[in-house]
This record gives C-alpha cells, sequence and structure tokens, in this order.
C-alpha cells in the first residue's frame, strides 16, 4: 500500500567540496523566491554566518533555509563540504529526502565531494547532479560528468541513484538550465527539477507523533532549542509529548515553543506536520539522535550514528609566565565549562580527562575542526595551551592500527618529483596519477593521517604555491612506524626578558626567527627555527655592551629580516611532541611543553 505524502513539501540538502558554490547557489535561490523584501539589505553568502566562516570562505555548520516557489515549500540544508565537519554532514542528511550535488565544471569531483557522496549513497537518497561555474575558460563540461558517473559506479550507487537528472549552471550569474548550451534565463529549471524528482515526504496514516532531533540551537531567551525533522503525526505549541532519551529512558515535557524558517527567520507556528523542519523549546538539555514521541505511545526512531574521531589534541589552561596579560578567561572550571557546551552541538567531538586537572584530550575529525574551535575559544577571550595533534589509534587483533587518509593532488607537471617525494618520505604511496595534457597531474596518495600533520607549509613551498592537495578518511591500517616530520630543531630562549635588535641580529645567523625585538619572552618560548637538526638554548634578550669611546662606523644601522608569524593552523602543524602553543586572544606563541633547561636536560637523559 502506498504511503501518504506531502505534495507541497520538498527537503534537500546541497552538497559539494569546499569552494564548488554551495552556500552562493543557495544565495541566488533565496533572492530569485523573493525571500528577502525590498528594505532587506543583501549581504553575499548569506548562509555563512559566522565570522570565522566568512574569514576562511568554507561552511561550518550546516544550517537550514526555505525557499516557496509557487505553492511549493523547499527546505533547504546547506552542509559544509570539508570532511572535518562530517557530524554536521550526517545531521544534515537525516532531515531530507534527496540531494543536490554540486560539482565544479573545471575540478571535477573532489575528494570531499566524494567524502559527503559516499554518506548519501549509504542513505539511498536520490541525487540531481548540477555543474557549476560552467562558464569558467577551463571548464571540461563532459569529462566532469563522466568522472561523476565513474564516482558513483565507485561508490556502489544502486540502479535508481545512478540515473540522475543533470543541470549546467553558474550559481554567481543566477542561472541553470538542462542545455549545456542554454545560458540565458534563471533558476526556474533547477526548482522544476526539484518539483518533479524529489520525493515528497512521507509518513503513515493515523501513526502517533514521531519527530529526530537532528541538531541543537540556543537562544538567549528561551535556551536550548532542538530542530527536529517530524516524520509522523503532528507536533503542536503546548502539546505533552515523550521524550525518548539515547540511553533509553522516556520522559514526559511540553513543549512550550514552537518555529518553523521562512528564508532565514525562525517564524512562531502554531503546528507542523510530517516532513516539516522545525525547532522546538521546552527541553532543558536534549541532545542530537534523540527522539519526541506520541506520549500514550512513544517509539524511539533510530538514533545518528557518526564517524569515530581520528585526531586528538591537548587543551589546557595557558601555564606560561605571561598568563593573564592579554585574555580573560583562564581557570580550568571556564575551559572546562566551555568545552562542555561545545560538547551540547557538536557530536563528533569527544571531551576526555587526562593525568593534569587543568588539561583535556579533545578528540575530533581532523585538524581544522579542532582549529576552528580553538580559534572561537580565543576570540572569546580564552587563554589556553595547546599540545600537538596525534593520531586516534586503535587495537585491532592485538596490533596498533592508526589512521589512514585518501589524498588528491592537483599540481603543475614540474612539481611531480618534489611532491612524490615529499609524500614518500611520511611514508605515503601512490595509488594513481593521471596527466589531463593541460600542464597540470592529478595525483592519488594513501597515507597515514600522522604523515598529513603539517604538511600543508612544506607542500606549499614545494609547489611554489600551486598545489591543492585535498584529504579525507580512509579506514584504518597497522602502524606504519616512526616518521620524522620536522628535519629542523628550534631555538629556545633561556630566559625572561624584551628581545634586542643586537642579540636578533647574532640570532639570525643559527637559523629563522618567529618574533622581532622589542617583543617580551620567557623561558621555554621558542623564538625561532634552528638551521641544524638539535635544539638550542639562546640569549634574545642580551643587550649592546656600551662603552666610552666611538670608532667611526660602528654606529651603522643593521637591518634584520621580519620575523615568521604564524597562524594558529600553521604552529599547530610546526610544533613537535615535546612542545605547544600558547594561544591568547592576541598573541600564538611556540613555547616547550617543559619551560625549565635543566628539567628539559634531565627528561632527555631519561629517554
Amino acid at each position: 500500500m502506498a504511503m501518504p505524502i506531502r505534495t507541497s513539501l520538498r527537503n534537500i540538502a546541497i552538497i559539494a567540496h569546499v569552494d564548488h558554490g554551495k552556500t552562493t547557489l543557495v544565495d541566488k535561490m533565496l533572492r530569485q523566491t523573493g525571500s528577502f523584501t525590498a528594505h532587506e539589505e543583501l549581504t553575499d553568502r548569506v548562509m555563512d554566518s559566522g565570522d570565522l566562516e566568512r574569514e576562511k570562505g568554507i561552511t561550518i555548520l550546516a544550517k537550514n533555509t526555505a525557499v516557496k516557489w509557487h505553492d511549493l515549500t523547499i527546505n533547504i540544508i546547506d552542509t559544509p563540504g570539508h570532511a572535518d565537519f562530517g557530524g554536521e554532514v550526517e545531521r544534515g542528511l537525516a532531515m531530507v529526502d534527496a540531494v543536490i550535488l554540486l560539482v565544479d565544471a573545471a575540478e571535477g569531483p573532489l575528494p570531499q565531494t566524494r567524502f559527503v557522496l559516499r554518506k548519501t549513497l549509504e542513505k539511498r537518497l536520490p541525487v540531481v547532479l548540477v555543474i557549476n561555474k560552467v562558464d569558467r575558460p577551463d571548464a571540461r563540461i563532459k569529462e566532469v560528468v563522466e568522472e561523476v558517473e565513474n564516482l558513483f559506479l565507485d561508490l556502489d550507487a544502486d540502479e535508481h541513484q545512478i540515473s540522475f537528472p543533470i543541470l549546467y549552471a553558474s550559481a554567481r550569474q543566477g542561472w541553470a538550465s538542462l542545455d549545456v548550451n542554454d545560458t540565458s534565463g534563471d533558476l526556474t529549471p533547477l526548482f522544476q527539477t526539484i518539483a518533479d524528482y524529489v520525493p515528497a515526504p512521507e509518513y503513515e496514516e493515523g501513526h502517533g507523533l514521531q519527530a529526530l532531533v537532528c541538531n541543537l540551537d540556543a537562544s538567549p531567551y528561551l535556551g536550548r532549542l532542538a530542530l527536529c525533522r517530524v516524520i509522523n503525526g503532528n507536533l503542536e505549541r503546548g502539546q505533552r509529548v515523550a521524550w525518548c532519551r539515547i540511553d533509553g529512558t522516556i520522559e514526559h515535557a511540553k513543549i512550550t515553543e514552537l518555529f518553523i524558517t521562512e528564508a532565514l527567520e525562525r517564524m512562531p507556528a502554531q503546528s507542523a506536520g510530517p516532513g516539516d523542519i522545525v525547532a522546538v523549546a521546552g527541553f532543558e538539555d536534549i541532545t542530537i539522535g534523540e527522539t519526541l514521541a506520541d506520549p500514550d505511545n512513544p517509539i524511539a526512531l533510530e538514533p545518528l550514528h557518526v564517524d569515530e574521531p581520528s585526531l586528538s589534541m591537548t587543551i589546557g589552561i595557558n601555564t606560561s609566565p605571561l598568563a593573564g596579560t592579554e585574555g580573560k578567561l583562564l581557570t580550568a572550571r571556564m575551559v572546562k565549562d566551555r568545552l562542555d557546551r561545545e560538547l551540547v552541538g557538536n557530536v563528533a567531538l569527544r571531551v576526555l580527562n587526562t593525568e593534569r586537572p587543568d588539561a583535556w584530550e579533545v578528540q575530533g575529525r581532523g585538524e581544522l575542526q579542532l582549529a576552528v574551535l580553538i580559534e572561537t575559544m580565543r576570540r572569546e577571550g580564552f587563554e589556553l595551551t595547546v599540545g600537538k595533534p596525534q593520531v586516534v589509534t586503535r587495537v585491532v587483533d592485538g596490533k596498533v592500527h592508526e589512521p589512514v587518509e585518501h589524498v588528491t593532488i592537483d599540481v603543475p607537471e614540474e612539481f611531480v618529483g618534489n611532491v612524490t617525494t615529499l609524500l614518500a618520505t611520511r611514508k605515503g604511496s601512490m595509488t594513481d596519477m593521471v596527466n589531463h595534457g593541460t600542464g597540470w597531474v592529478r595525483l592519488e596518495w594513501r597515507m597515514p593521517a600522522r604523515g598529513l600533520v603539517g604538511i600543508r607549509t612544506e607542500f606549499m613551498t614545494e609547489t611554489r604555491g600551486a598545489g591543492i592537495m585535498h584529504s579525507n578518511f580512509d579506514g584504518y591500517a597497522a602502524w606504519f612506524g616512526d616518521i620524522r616530520l620536522r628535519q629542523n630543531g628550534v631555538l629556545v630562549a633561556d630566559r625572561r626578558g624584551d628581545t634586542t635588535g643586537n642579540a636578533l641580529l647574532d640570532l639570525e645567523q643559527r637559523g629563522v626567527l618567529f618574533v622581532g625585538p622589542g617583543v617580551e619572552v620567557y623561558e621555554g618560548m621558542i623564538v625561532g627555527e634552528n638551521a641544524r637538526s638539535d635544539e638550542m638554548n639562546v640569549n634574545p634578550t642580551k643587550e649592546k655592551k656600551l662603552t666610552n669611546m666611538r670608532a667611526s662606523g660602528s654606529d651603522n644601522t643593521e637591518r634584520i629580516a621580519p620575523p615568521t608569524i604564524f597562524s594558529l593552523e600553521q604552529a599547530l602543524e610546526f610544533i613537535a611532541d615535546d612542545e605547544a602553543v600558547e594561544v591568547t586572544p592576541k598573541s600564538v606563541r611556540l613555547r616547550k611543553a617543559v619551560l625549565d633547561v635543566a628539567a628539559r636536560h634531565r627528561l632527555h637523559k631519561k629517554k
């Protein structure tokens, strides 16, 4: 018997690799359906609402919006394209009935496309393919369509998923068409394809309420909001519901507020039916994957499953001598409360206790996800000490296994040798190499996740900034052995004080400096990279000896090369196992985990 459907509603997610134009397409869909009123100011990429999202040009959180096209309401989830935020992707896919796959007409499907598409096909969702940026001068539309079809076959798509409609679009110019040569018009063909091809939400007639919590938000007035997709039944404001917890317990609660999204605004609503994506208030500590059900017959839905974390780093309070000079939030209790708050809405993170009461091990999907968390905390006024990223290992049949990444690299032909040497020294093995005949080569590698920590800077140097590298998780393999990630040692300050031009001039001959003159340093702080492979304790505060004599020519101004300034991500990539990054709202400093010179010497002897 066919299940009844809601014909006036469609739920879709837009998935793509980073920077293939998802958020720009949603912008244009909102504009062309008149979702903005005349007096509203239009900003570019309205869906990237966070400061970090706008700065990095990536989507970090899955967000939803709704557009009205004729009598049809289309709920759109904008998912992150980066594998580090895969937890967000999985939540987004739990709310929808189909997916729009957006692929760049020149770059073709890249690893993150593969990552998100694999999740989609596992959930057996139908796909609409949109080839975006077809107006690029280097577009290779026919080849890209073939590459996408091969990717579907690689990922074991079923016959319904392989027969997908294809649209050609330029999101920036605001048009889409079924014919590659028709560049006039607007996004109407896309809306029509969604209406015709995307299945309407199905539900069981007469079934009690079932709504799955897929995401969380917070309101300063209402407290925690649960974002749910209604699967069966109706949800009403003021209704009493059974709240099925993940641990199997059932509590009764009342829905105090109910909101439905219109464009980018949440509007209060009286009721919601099957297929609607709503925000509800009234549940103080509800979490993702729980079910709101009929109080007379509570039936819990299958909870969301999220991939295991593959990378961890230690985050603790700032223990340097300069602690408290730049930030406001300093104590262990404040840091722990903030990490606990992050866990509420971020299912892909884990926080574990360590031997020290003022430091915690935070596990996540990748460097970028953890760096975004630290950058957010830093902007809120926290001072932190962050350890080197480590891979999360597991034991299989008595042997240690570590995470492996599938790496895709696009480089100009002349740099293939440099890149091969760089990845081979980090225990990588090449699986494929394709020369497009355009002067660019695509390399496919499989290598341990450890080997990728800190590779970005070296990769950019080796390819003179022209290379593009993407990676995503590809399972576990037996431990690959020791990998030496950094060839050079560091210059470490041996006392506290302000750096002087005279001392730095002498140190310049020893290596690359990370600090300029007049900067306050302390014992154990890393002030530069040594030209040799060993660590060297130096005095960057040494002043020039003054005498009564003046010799001609001795007072010439000396020029010091500008210091290398690290961003947070670069600092995390650079440090070794016995080093840490001190993060404050104003500074990123590198330091030794053990600051005292003598104590470090004793530790080194023990080893």
